[in-house]
């Protein structure tokens, strides 16, 4: 527990929509729910994942096996106008909000770097310096059409005034040897940012909590078909896509239905899975508590094998071409 900050942390697991494809109104409501959190006294404030400015729900940008077409391609550049940079003023924005508020910050984000977009978490410090930017290493399913694959230089635990804070997002923490590289940096607050609404998900969350060790919190949004923009194409009428009764879609049809949660080091809910509505919850974590779980288990001590099982990871940034004088 090095640096912890006092006995007791609070945080806030933030489940809300964005306004989706919209850069400047996303940061305008992160700003707001952010400082909502912190004078609520949180230390923690956690947005899930594609917070700026979207998750794309059920479109694929028109693209299938062996054709692109122009709708698609226009739409996806509307994506990409609404992600952010990391060396851009809006990112200043979301930095200064960290700032403002005294609290450590993470958000989900769609971030643009070249002609490429990536599913990243930013973890922000008080002081409103950038502790760590994780990239999603795999996208699921049609996310990889979209989206770009992460590396090993986003696998960070970063040692905080409130503890050591790290995480994956979404279904990366299905991934057991990304789990495993956590557990070896001595992770105690596990952020997962995810768009995961199925029961079994608060499952996995309580599993690797008492795998690890750690707290987790778990932030998914919570959206409906009236967060994205009237002309989105999967919920105009003349779009295939329906709701799961065969209806079409309707403003508002709930998209995800949201879940989030936190749990302690144990596996036990510290802030119950919260369900159909915006909502913040928040969660004491009690250093002692940790100490405690860690008696009789220790995924990378007490409980570990190093004699027999071992892991390399390649740490290095994801550069194709490296240019030399």
């Amino acid at each position: 527990m090095t640096g912890m900050l006092g006995n007791t942390v609070k945080v806030a697991a933030v489940q809300a929509a964005p306004v989706s494809f919209n850069l400047h109104e996303s940061l305008d409501k992160v700003s707001t729910l952010t400082t909502e959190a912190a004078r609520s006294g949180a230390d923690l404030v956690v947005f899930p994942e594609g917070f700026l400015s979207a998750y794309p729900w059920r479109y694929a940008f028109d693209a299938t096996i062996g054709a692109r077409e122009p709708r698609g391609r226009k739409w996806f550049a509307k994506y990409y106008n609404s992600a952010i940079a990391i060396e851009s003023p809006e990112f200043q924005i979301l930095l200064s909000i960290a700032k403002a508020n005294k609290v450590i910050l993470s958000v989900g984000i769609i971030e643009k770097d070249g002609g490429t977009l990536y599913c990243s978490a930013v973890l922000i410090g008080r002081d409103g310096k950038l502790l760590s930017n994780h990239r999603k290493l795999i996208p699921t399913a049609a996310e990889r059409l979209v989206w770009g694959r992460g590396s090993g230089d986003g696998l960070k635990v970063v040692d905080t005034d409130i503890g050591k804070v790290g995480g994956l997002i979404c279904w990366e923490n299905y991934m057991p040897a990304a789990r495993l590289a956590l557990y070896q940096q001595g992770i105690e607050i596990w952020l997962a940012p995810n768009a995961d609404d199925l029961p079994s998900w608060t499952a996995s969350m309580q599993h690797i909590a008492k795998e690890g060790r750690c707290w987790v919190i778990s932030v998914n949004q919570f959206c409906k078909v009236s967060d994205f923009p009237s002309d989105y194409p999967p919920f105009t009428p003349e779009h295939y896509d329906r709701q799961p009764d065969g209806s079409a879609w309707t403003p508002d049809a709930i998209l995800n239905h949201g879940g989030s949660c936190v749990v302690g080091p144990l596996g036990v809910f510290l802030a119950e899975p919260l369900w159909d509505k915006e909502g913040i919850i928040y969660a004491d974590l009690s250093r002692d508590t940790l100490i405690e779980s860690r008696m009789d288990f220790d995924p990378v001590g007490s409980y570990s094998r190093p004699d027999i099982f071992s892991l390399h990871v390649n740490t290095k940034p994801g550069v194709n071409v490296v240019l030399k004088e």
